[in-house]
């Protein structure tokens, strides 16, 4: 999810030049005037700079996934390189898109008037920041549940979890997405400039109607309950693939020593790759959309039912929410490239030299049958 960094300050005053000298009308100037203020360039090297570095996190661990789907061509994996391939697409077509309706508009900005009244783009720039706020929300939930069924119902997973299946989820996930992105389209509500006039969004602020509170409250709701099932299903997958863990060490350590058999050291395995993936997953979701969601739910509910609050308060924090969640695709990626098995061996052996780890013994690791590793 793109933004814009703009700070909000006071714009200087000019003379229209299209009226004379003596003339009364005036017309904020383009920020790049305000030699006062030496931000903008700023301003405008920050949403690229986040724009290229998510580009090249996502295409980095798109190569990756496509590397290990080249590899590891097993069915019990094909739903999960799915999934997990259409969230990165999902994450590096929003940071294109958006980021070039970001930029356009802050040019707009910086080169013609402050105020751009083009209201055909700012609801075309609503409806994908719907979407693209959606649809990693909707992945990530049903990754989270298909790895919950391979781990906890292995045998569940291998019989009726097909490929054929995720692909139509992915289907109704994007089409429930566009469905609620296009309802403003519709005259359902409607996208309108948020603060501070660099990005377009849902209506969440004053004068709310009954389509606007219904439609923002309906973001909010799916974008939490994603997150919720998500930290549902990782948490189940996570206690299941540690209690297998802990009785195969308990039935090793059982098993008598024969002499002169070295013993197979423990060793960074798919359930440690998997576990430790998805606390980060869950843990870089929650931090990077919980206070934007939440904002928006406030500021709803406190324009609805009070007349008395901040409004520029809210719309801050919004903003400041929206800052956060934009690096979650940025991150996403990051948590494939870092936590990958071959990362975790290198680590694994530089925290622990004294422990050689054999060729064999990895080659017996990667032969493990229940495994649903991410690469």
């Amino acid at each position: 999810m793109a933004y814009l960094h703009v700070n909000p300050t006071p714009k200087p005053i000019l003379l229209s030049p299209s009226l004379g000298p003596n003339s009364s009308y005036i017309s904020p100037a383009p920020s790049f005037l305000n030699r006062s203020h030496p931000g903008s360039l700023f301003n405008l090297a920050m949403p690229c700079f986040s724009m290229t570095l998510g580009c090249i996190s996502n295409i980095l661990a798109l190569t990756i996934l496509f590397k290990s789907y080249s590899r590891f061509r097993r069915r019990s994996k094909a739903t999960f390189f799915l999934l997990a391939g259409a969230l990165l697409l999902t994450d590096l077509s929003g940071h294109i898109i958006l980021g070039a309706f970001a930029l356009r508009l802050y040019l707009s900005i910086l080169w013609k008037d402050y105020a751009d009244h083009s209201e055909v783009f700012c609801q075309v720039f609503g409806a994908c920041m719907v979407f693209f706020g959606l649809c990693p929300l909707f992945l990530g939930s049903a990754m989270a549940v298909e790895r919950c069924v391979g781990v906890t119902r292995p045998l569940l997973h291998s019989t009726t979890i097909t490929a054929t299946h995720a692909k139509l989820a992915v289907a109704l996930l994007f089409s429930l997405s566009i469905l609620l992105a296009t309802l403003p389209l519709t005259q359902v509500g409607s996208y309108v400039r948020q603060f501070p006039d660099t990005w377009c969004f849902l209506q969440i602020h004053d004068g709310l109607s009954k389509a606007n509170q219904g439609l923002t409250l309906a973001f909010t709701s799916l974008g939490l309950a994603s997150l919720g099932l998500s930290l549902l299903c990782n948490c189940l997958s996570g206690m299941a693939l540690l209690q297998a863990r802990l009785r195969g060490r308990s039935k090793a350590k059982s098993k008598p020593k024969t002499p002169g058999v070295p013993q197979r050291k423990s060793a960074p395995s798919h359930d440690v790759e998997m576990m430790l993936q998805l606390a980060g997953i869950t843990l870089v979701s929650f931090i990077c959309w919980t206070p934007f969601l939440i904002c928006i739910s406030l500021s709803v509910s406190m324009s609805w039912g009070s007349s008395g609050y901040d409004v520029q308060q809210y719309k801050r924090l919004v903003f400041i929410g929206l800052r956060l969640a934009s690096w979650n695709q940025i991150l996403d990626p990051w948590v494939y490239i870092l936590l990958r098995r071959a990362v975790l061996r290198r680590l694994y052996g530089v925290m622990q030299p004294h422990r050689q780890l054999t060729q064999s013994s990895f080659r017996t690791m990667d032969r493990e049958p229940q495994s649903f590793s991410r690469h």
